[in-house]
C-alpha cells in the first residue's frame, strides 16, 4: 500500500526501534511508496510514520528491503549534498564511498553486502533516519 510521506518532525526525530519479524508487513508498503515517488531512491520506515529500523533502497533498479542493517566497515569518506522527501532543504553530509552492511531481508534472511557509490550513500542516508537525524 502506498503510504503518505511523513513530515512530522517529532516522528522523524524519534530514534527507531529494532524491527522484529512481525514488522515485515511494512516491507510491501515501503516498496510501494518508494515506487510511487519517481526519482526517490530510498525510504526509511519513519518516512511512512513507523519508527522501525527498516529501509527500502533502489539497487540497480530493484527495490531492496533492509531490516536492522548494521554497517560493519566503511572507507573512502567524502562530503556531499543530500535532500530528502521528508523536508524541503538539503544538507551537507559526510558519507563513505564503500561500506559493508549486514541486514535481514523482507523474508527475515540474513545478508552481508559490500556497497559502493550511490547504493552505499542511500543506505547511509536512510540509516541516519533510524537515529532521528534529519538530513
Amino acid at each position: 500500500m502506498i503510504r503518505p510521506i511523513c513530515k512530522d518532525r517529532e516522528v522523524l526525530q524519534t530514534p527507531s526501534r529494532k524491527a522484529v519479524k512481525k514488522d515485515l508487513r511494512l516491507a510491501r508498503d515501503l516498496k510501494d511508496t518508494l515506487a510511487a515517488h519517481p526519482g526517490c531512491v530510498g525510504l526509511a520506515a519513519d518516512m511512512i510514520g513507523e519508527n522501525v529500523q527498516m529501509l527500502a533502497a533502489e539497487m540497480m533498479g530493484v527495490p531492496v528491503v533492509m531490516v536492522n542493517p548494521v554497517i560493519l566497515m566503511k572507507k573512502d569518506p567524502y562530503v556531499t549534498e543530500e535532500g530528502c522527501l521528508s523536508h524541503d532543504h538539503t544538507s551537507t553530509v559526510t558519507r563513505y564511498g564503500v561500506i559493508e552492511v549486514e541486514y535481514r531481508d523482507d523474508r527475515w534472511n540474513r545478508h552481508r553486502s559490500r556497497l559502493e557509490g550511490l547504493p552505499a550513500q542511500i543506505v547511509q542516508h536512510e540509516m541516519d533516519h533510524f537515529e532521528g537525524k534529519l538530513v
